[in-house]
C-alpha cells in the first residue's frame, strides 16, 4: 500500500499539478492539506476519473484536509477530538482496507506565527490534542498512520539554514518538544527510519529564490505506530514536483507498506 502526504496549497489552483503527480506517482492513498475550498467546491470529477474515492473536510478559502483512496475506505471521521468547537478544518482520519487494514490520519499542524502570540498558543494546544489522539491510537494497538504538513522543523538537519528559522513558530524549542513527545509515544518517522541524511526537505518557499538555491524545510513527516512501523518497506520524497510549472510549496512524501 503506498500512502502519501501532499500539501497542496489550494487544489483547485494546482489541479493539473495534483493530476500530473496521480498519473505519474499511482498512490494507493493520498492524505491532502490545504485544499482551501469547502467540500462542494473540490474537483472531484477529475480526480475520481483517475479511479480514486473522496473524502473532505473542507473550509472556505483556507485550511482544509483530504483523503483520496483507490481503495476500500471506511469509517471517516472529520476533526480532531479534544475542542468541539474548533472551526478550522485540519484533520481528517479513516480505516484503509487493504490486506491489511490501515487507519490513515490526515492533519494539516496549524503554523503558529507569529511567536508569541494567540496563534502560537493555539498551535501549541494542537499539538497537545493530537498527542492524546497519537496516544489513544497506540492504546488500541492500531496499524495507523499519522501524515500531513506538520509544520514542525524537527531538528537543524531538517533545514538549510537553522540560524533563518530560530525565532520561526516552526523551529522554537516548544515547538520541537512537543514533537518529540509524540515520537517518544512510541512512533516512527518514516523518513528519518529510511534515510537519516541531512538536506532532505519537502518544502521551498516562493519567495529569494528558495527552491534552484535549495534553501528548503522538512516539514511533511509521516509517523507510523508500531504496528505501521513493521510494515515499512520504503519512504520517498518526491522533489522533483517542486520544479514543475505552477507548483504547490510543498512536494509529496509517500510511504510503502507491506498492507
Amino acid at each position: 500500500m503506498k500512502i502519501a502526504t501532499f500539501n497542496i496549497n489550494g487544489v483547485r489552483a494546482r489541479i493539473i499539478a495534483l493530476l500530473d503527480w496521480l498519473k505519474e506517482a499511482k498512490p494507493d492513498v493520498v492524505l491532502l492539506q490545504e485544499i482551501k475550498t469547502v467540500d462542494d467546491g473540490f474537483p472531484r470529477l477529475e480526480v475520481e476519473e483517475l479511479g480514486y474515492a473522496i473524502e473532505t473536510h473542507g473550509q472556505k478559502g483556507f485550511n482544509g484536509v483530504a483523503i483520496l483512496s483507490r481503495l476500500p475506505i471506511e469509517d471517516i471521521t472529520r476533526g480532531l477530538p479534544g475542542y468541539d468547537t474548533d472551526e478550522q478544518a485540519r484533520w481528517i482520519e479513516a480505516t484503509v482496507i487493504g490486506e491489511t487494514a490501515v487507519r490513515v490520519c490526515g492533519l494539516y499542524l496549524p503554523n503558529g506565527n507569529p511567536a508569541p502570540g494567540p496563534k502560537y498558543d493555539y498551535k501549541l494546544a494542537w499539538m497537545e490534542r493530537l498527542r492524546a489522539r497519537a496516544s489513544a491510537l497506540l492504546a488500541e494497538e492500531t496499524c495507523a498512520v499519522l501524515a500531513g504538513d506538520y509544520n514542525v522543523i524537527p531538528s537543524t538537519k531538517d533545514c538549510w539554514d537553522p540560524r533563518i528559522w530560530e525565532k520561526d513558530a516552526l523551529f522554537l524549542p516548544p515547538t520541537r518538544a512537543a514533537y518529540q513527545r509524540i515520537l517518544n509515544l512510541g512512533f516512527t518517522d518514516a523518513l528519518r527510519a529510511t534515510d537519516a541524511h541531512p538536506g532532505i526537505y519537502t518544502f521551498w518557499d516562493y519567495q529569494a529564490g528558495a527552491w534552484p538555491k535549495n534553501h528548503g524545510i522538512r516539514i511533511d513527516h509521516l509517523l507510523l505506530t508500531p504496528a505501521a512501523a513493521d510494515l515499512l518497506t520504503a519512504c520517498g520524497v518526491d522533489s522533483h514536483v517542486r520544479g514543475r510549472e505552477k507548483p504547490s510549496d510543498h512536494v509529496p512524501v509517500w510511504i510503502d507498506l507491506a498492507a
